[in-house]
């Protein structure tokens, strides 16, 4: 029995002295396969999600639909018979020519990342280096998120297209078509692409561009797109002069459907604009399409009933212009407020784009056309302004960052205006100085007088026998 007792004593501290030691073993091979996990993790490239890319896809396609045709009709129609062609024609010479410009150093200076340190200002805060150009390294394998890099490029190509088209309805007219191309090229690599690198570029982690790293929510573009064409349209309509018969001759517009036509197209095609600016197809992009739709139709019904009490009629162009404002006031906050900040922006953008195309424009004189600053700049500012209210919880947005106040993020914002204002409007009057030496800038008095569908393109929009 002793035997037996001091046998089973000597096992069970054998067995004590073993199991602290394959313990310790077992921690080791459990290290050891989590090492090698997170090694595989890190080697292995981001996964790409199919309903994000099919998403993002078809939000590319929406995008590039604003401006062909959507943009083209609707300042097609709000001009004169004799210059419908011209301002097609403007927007499809630009929606081209931007496309070129986008591969071979566009998408490289507005993006790239490269040279940008975190919490540190330098040059590469305000612009890209060439590391990309000609989409150099962007190939079948690249990835961007969730999404194939060669979506996201052609997804930004459209606003790099759209923005500088924006720009046309305020010289509409009356500039020749060599000098609004040069314009449109210059004010694109000088303007458009560093305040787009300021906005969007960095890995949005640890790298921001300016504005960026001062925490600006701009979601998918009030000042890289709207505040940035609308300040070059008053610079440009101002520095190219008033149509002639400008306050004396009627200059209605010259098909009123082709305008509605073209806004609903905007309406639509917005929604790709928005939402796509997601970069997935998520909760984020589904919120920023309802705001969007609410901002609009809000600002629609708004701009409706002020005429419907000003004028004593409601008008279809007036509509349509009050939709145009509400996209663009809801752009930079559309991933960021909640439905109630929608029908706040959508109101408030209303008024001050009404205002700004009937009363200021008449005050100070200028020859906005098609009223590029009084929607679009004016619109873009609005928006970017309530952005910092309207994403704060309190009004049902996603909530401001962890330390920041309404106050606080609506100084920051005012400050990403302001830089956007000056240095768009700095851009565009050197760049229309320089096109006005090189190939002159205004259409001669008999071109404009018979029009420049004929004198510019040699074509007519309307034959009538």
């Amino acid at each position: 029995m002793k035997t037996r007792l001091l046998t089973l004593f000597s096992l069970v501290a054998l067995l004590l002295a073993v199991a602290p030691a394959a313990g310790a073993a077992d921690e080791g091979v459990l290290a050891a396969a989590a090492a090698a996990t997170e090694a595989a993790t890190e080697a292995a490239p981001p996964a790409l999600d199919s309903g994000d890319t099919a998403w993002m896809i078809t939000a590319a396609a929406l995008v590039l639909f604003m401006t062909l045709p959507g943009l083209a009709l609707f300042y097609g129609g709000l001009v004169r018979s004799k210059n419908v062609l011209s301002v097609l024609m403007q927007c499809f010479g630009i929606a081209s020519v931007m496309t070129v410009l986008w591969v071979i150093y566009g998408y490289s200076l507005a993006f790239n990342g490269e040279g940008m340190v975190k919490d540190t200002v330098n040059l590469h805060s305000f612009i890209g280096g060439l590391g990309t150009a000609f989409l150099s390294g962007v190939t079948l394998k690249s990835v961007t998120g969730t999404i194939p890099e060669p979506v996201f490029v052609m997804f930004q190509c459209t606003f790099a297209i759209i923005t500088p088209a924006l720009i046309v309805g305020a010289f509409a007219e009356r500039m020749k078509f060599s000098a609004m191309m040069l314009f449109s090229v210059l004010w694109f690599t000088f303007a458009y692409l560093p305040v787009c690198h300021m906005a969007w570029a960095g890995d949005l982690v640890d790298t921001f561009g300016l504005f960026g790293a001062w925490g600006v929510l701009d979601f998918a573009g009030g000042t890289v797109v709207h505040i940035n064409a609308g300040v070059a349209g008053l610079v440009a309509c101002v520095m190219v002069g008033r149509r002639l018969g400008h306050g004396s001759e009627n200059m209605r517009p010259h098909s009123v459907v082709l305008t509605v036509v073209g806004a609903a197209m905007l309406w639509v095609g917005w929604f790709g604009f928005n939402a796509g600016s997601a970069l997935a197809a998520n909760a984020t992009a589904g919120m920023a399409m309802l705001v969007t739709q609410v901002a609009t139709a809000t600002a629609a019904a708004s701009w409706m009933f002020i005429e419907w009490i000003v004028r004593g009629k409601p008008t279809a162009v007036g509509v349509a212009t009050g939709a145009v404002a509400g996209l663009v006031a809801i752009t930079p906050a559309s991933g960021t407020a909640g439905p109630l900040g929608g029908l706040l922006i959508g109101v408030a953008s209303a008024v001050c784009c009404y205002l700004a195309a009937t009363l200021l424009k008449a005050k100070l004189k200028y020859d906005d056309s098609l009223d590029v600053f009084g929607v679009h700049g004016v619109g873009g500012i609005v928006g970017a302004v309530l952005t910092g209210v309207c994403a704060d919880a309190a009004l049902g947005g996603a909530g401001l960052a962890e330390g920041v106040t309404m106050v606080g993020q609506v100084i920051t914002q005012i400050k990403s205006v302001i830089v956007t204002v000056v240095w768009s409007g700095v851009v565009a009057t050197v760049a229309l100085f320089l096109a006005d030496k090189l190939v002159g800038l205004r259409a001669s008095e008999e071109v404009e007088t018979l029009g420049l569908d004929l004198t510019e393109h040699g074509e007519e929009g309307y034959h009538l026998a």
